[in-house]
């Protein structure tokens, strides 16, 4: 537990009596690579640190696969259109590696909320940052080429190419494994 409060003192500190309430609903999960974490259709009601592996979400689309975003060690993970809604997502958490996770249940961490304002504060704080990770994700779509995605996405993990199929990262970026091997061509 001690990696995942180590990422939360990244955004705000908490107290030992607040991180022992978080250790008491949480717990270690092994998984295995290619699985979901997270099927479509499921109701999140767990939030995810990953303390080693690589995550994916993704959906289908007209049959195609899409990967919407990668996550790596010491990220928060969960659906959380589904999450705060209580709606069934129609994206899911698929593993890419042999992953180690901290499951968080959300009602339970959600009713902490009130005797723990400092937790309240805690996740408000990674979910901002989340929501500006999304709008940067959407604009860089929106205003930026394949191949300055492609530059972005190696600096913001340069082992991805090792760790991530290739077809992902095509579908991440929008374009095919053709273009992404002609864009890798170049450099």
């Amino acid at each position: 537990m001690e990696a995942l409060f180590q990422y939360f003192r990244k955004f705000s500190p908490l107290s030992k009596e607040a991180e022992k309430a978080i250790a008491e609903i949480s717990s270690m999960v092994t998984i295995k690579k290619n699985n979901d974490l997270q099927p479509i259709g499921h109701t999140c009601k767990t939030i995810y640190f990953i303390k080693k592996g690589v995550a994916r979400i993704y959906y289908f689309k007209d049959g195609i696969d899409i990967t919407e975003r990668f996550f790596f060690e010491n990220s928060i993970i969960a659906r959380v259109e589904s999450l705060f809604t209580g709606k069934p997502s129609r994206k899911a958490i698929q593993i890419l590696e042999d992953a180690e996770v901290v499951a968080i249940n959300s009602n339970q961490l959600f009713k902490l909320y009130d005797d723990y304002p400092e937790i309240e504060r805690l996740f408000r704080k990674i979910f901002e940052s989340a929501y500006v990770e999304t709008v940067n994700r959407i604009e860089g779509i929106q205003f930026h080429s394949a191949e300055e995605r492609y530059n972005a996405l190696l600096h913001e993990a340069p082992d991805v190419l090792m760790r991530v199929p290739l077809k992902y990262v095509a579908s991440y970026l929008g374009i095919t494994q053709v273009s992404l091997s002609r864009i890798r061509g170049h450099r």
